[in-house]
This record gives C-alpha cells, structure tokens and sequence, in this order.
C-alpha cells in the first residue's frame, strides 16, 4: 500500500509548490526575496532600514467565511482576507507588516482551487508591502469533508521602539474617525450563514442588496487591507490609538486601545449603514445590540487623533482612497461604564 493510496498525493503538493513560486516572488521586499522551497525563511531587518525595531506578531484565520467560498466556489479572494485579518491587527500598533506565512489544510488537495487560494494570499500581501515567505500545505484525507479546508496565517512585523503605538497618550477631547469597511469582511458569518439559509436565498441567486452581482459574490467581497493608508497617517502626525473593527464589533474593540478612565463615544448616525447590514438585520431579526456587537456595521478601521490634527489625518487617509467619517470623540469615562458606547443605532 502506498501513500497515495491512503489518499496523500505528494505528486500534487509539488505541483502547487511549483505553481505558487511565481506568486511568492512576486511579493519580495527589502529585507527578503520571497523564495519557497528552504524550511526556513530568512529576513535582514537592516536591510529593510530598522535602527532599533521591536517585532509585532499576529495570527488569525477566516473563519466560517470558507463554508461561503466552498459553498460558492469562489476562492479567489479568501487569501486577501486571510492576510487582511493579520495585517490589520499589526498595523494598529504601528508596525509595518514584513513577511507573512499561510497554513492551508484539505482532505484532498486541489491543486486548481489551492493556487486560486494562495494567488488571494499573494495579492492581500502586496496590498500590505509583505513578502509572502512560506507556508504549510496539509492533505489530510479523513480529517476534512470532501471539497473543505481550512485556512490560518501568521505575520511578521517591526516598529521602532519609540514609534510603537500603545493608546496611552489619548486624552479626553481626541477625535475618533471611522474607516468604512468593504462590508462583512470576516467575522460573523456564522449568522451570515444561518440568515442566508433562512432566507432561501441561494448563493448563485441575485443579491437582494445589490442587484449588480449574485448574494455569494457581494459576501464574499474580501476584508479591506488598511495597512498603506494607516502607515501614511501615522507618518503625517496625530495619530494616538487604532482599533481593527473585528468580532466584537465597535463596543468591544476599541476599548482595547484606550485607557481604563476613558471612553468612546460613538455616533451611530455619522455614517450609513451599508446596505448588507441592514438586510441581516431585517431578514435574521437581529437586533441592534447583537448587530453592534457582531459585524463591522460599515467601520472597519478606528482611528483616534489629536484635534489639531483630524483635518490633516483625514486628508492623507483621503488621498490614500479611503472613506473617513468623524464617528464620535473620547470622553471621561464614569465609574462601572462601558469602554465604548453607541448612540443613535436606532436610526439604521
């Protein structure tokens, strides 16, 4: 009996390697070339310009966003969200992201629909400036349902000891702007799913919320990658504290980078809530509170600045292609409140 017959086909992972090392390559940096192939990736932090960096790390997955991709068939951009979801999660420590590695695991490898894959993975990386350096592609007949996989990726990134952002210098009267989202992005499709199937509504059936495109293309638009616009922000002055908007939602995430005597105070009403999310909340019956604690809700990126720098801050995110919407400002927080309050929910 041989491995094939146990249903591994080495064969097959080296023909992805082969036909994913175009795709590395083209994501090479200062600091590494983006080869495949060793068992290890080196990276020169001199040679990307680091004086005295410290080293960021994040790890994350997509979620039950997959179940829509394999459902759908559509897994060109998973990648993109996969790094997405890490690399925003280091930049908000104003670390620029530097290499990034990508677990992928099947019962039965596709090697058409896995390169499909790691090209999104590739693509999200030279929307962060991170070189694609490695990775782990696991076949694993009896583990997985015919057709499933799975998806984790880990990322890299530095910041200058003295540049690091913690949120400990914001103060009562910061600004807080919002970032608006691409929609779900990858968190909460748990509920995504259940409504969906609630509604009858078939992947491949025309989206009730954007008649331009089919339900599973318009949820499966992937997590926007802030991390050239933040950098540029950040490089412009005033900015104090970011939060990526994941799950949790607002009132749980940007407490995160606060103070424990202050709070957000956020305006449900200075920015429209996207399309999608109010056709969650009106065929799932899903209510505010669990809405605000669940998905995005159209922000996918906190920002908090310094007054005399929100008009500067606002522009160079502006000019970078983002949409920035002033959400609220930071404010004393009283004894046994919440980090984070919104208002006017009931406005959406």
């Amino acid at each position: 009996m041989t491995y094939r017959d146990a249903g591994v086909d080495i064969d097959a992972g080296e023909s992805l390697v082969e036909a994913i090392k175009p795709l590395a390559k083209s994501t090479a940096r200062s600091g590494s070339d983006a080869g495949l192939g060793g068992f290890g990736a080196f990276f020169d932090l001199k040679a990307a310009g680091y004086r005295d960096p410290l080293l960021v790390s994040t790890t994350d997955g997509v979620g039950t966003k997959l179940k829509v991709a394999i459902e759908a068939s559509r897994h060109d951009s998973v990648g993109i969200d996969l790094v997405a979801m890490c690399v925003n999660d280091l930049v908000v420590q104003g670390a620029e992201p530097l290499f990034f590695l990508d677990y992928f695991a099947t019962g039965k490898l596709d090697v058409a629909a896995a390169r499909s894959i790691i090209a999104g993975i590739a693509d999200g990386c030279k929307q962060a400036g991170c070189a694609l350096v490695g990775g782990e592609t696991a076949e694993m007949p009896g583990m997985y349902a015919k057709g499933d996989y799975d998806l984790a990726g880990f990322a890299v990134g530095a910041v200058e000891r003295d540049q690091a952002l913690t949120g400990a210098d914001v103060k009562d009267g910061d600004v807080i702007l919002g970032l608006a989202s691409s929609g779900v992005h990858s968190n909460g499709f748990s509920l995504v799913r259940r409504i969906v199937e609630q509604s009858g509504i078939g992947w491949t059936e025309l989206c009730p919320f954007d008649q331009k495109t089919s339900l599973g293309e318009a949820l499966m638009t992937p997590t926007r990658i802030y991390v050239k616009s933040v950098i540029a922000a950040i490089k412009a002055g005033g900015v104090k504290a970011l939060a990526h908007i994941t799950g949790g939602g607002l009132v749980d995430n940007v407490p995160r980078v606060l103070p424990d005597t202050l709070q957000a105070d956020i305006d449900g009403a200075s920015w429209k809530l996207p399309a999608v999310f109010g056709w969650l909340m009106k065929t799932g019956g899903v209510p505010r509170d669990d809405l605000i604690r669940t998905f995005n809700c159209g922000i996918g990126m906190v920002v908090v600045v310094a007054p005399d720098a929100e008009a500067r801050v606002t522009q160079t995110f502006k000019d970078n292609g983002e949409t920035v919407h002033r959400i609220g400002g930071i404010v004393k927080r009283a004894d046994g409140a919440e980090g984070c309050v919104v208002r006017n929910t009931d406005r959406w």
